[in-house]
């Protein structure tokens, strides 16, 4: 009689701790609301990696000219030529470098906020699978 009820209590106890189980492991799916924004989370980081790369590029074709335009005024100095010329390629170039300034500082501004959509897309799809 001991034995018998010893195996209906630990048959039991399985069966419990079974269901216990699926039920924990089918909490882990995510409902169609949060799997929707999750997705546009990520899609909203990729078209932001895709603007990055696209401004370094136009950064560094803006320095190439940059660079070319300061060679060409070194040439149009040693050639002598007018100071009207020559004040407007300064100017020019100025203008130039200011502009890739703040492009830089515009960049450094958008990495820094996708870093942190990076870590709040992360966050949030940790804390969508715990629930």
């Amino acid at each position: 009689m001991k034995i018998k009820l010893f195996q209906i209590v630990l048959l039991s106890v399985l069966v419990m701790a079974g269901f216990g189980l699926a039920s924990a492991q089918g909490s882990g799916r995510l409902d169609k609301r949060e799997r929707r924004e999750l997705h546009a989370d990520r899609q909203e980081i990729r078209a932001d990696t895709k603007d990055i790369r696209a401004d370094r590029k136009d950064i560094r074709q803006d320095v190439v000219e940059r660079r070319d335009d300061a060679r060409e005024f070194r040439q149009d100095k040693r050639e002598g030529a007018s100071r009207e010329e020559l004040r407007a390629d300064r100017q020019e170039i100025r203008a130039d470098s200011a502009d890739i300034r703040s492009d830089q500082r515009d960049l450094r501004r958008d990495v820094r906020d996708r870093r942190g959509d990076v870590r709040d897309y992360r966050h949030d799809r940790r804390d969508a699978r715990r629930k």
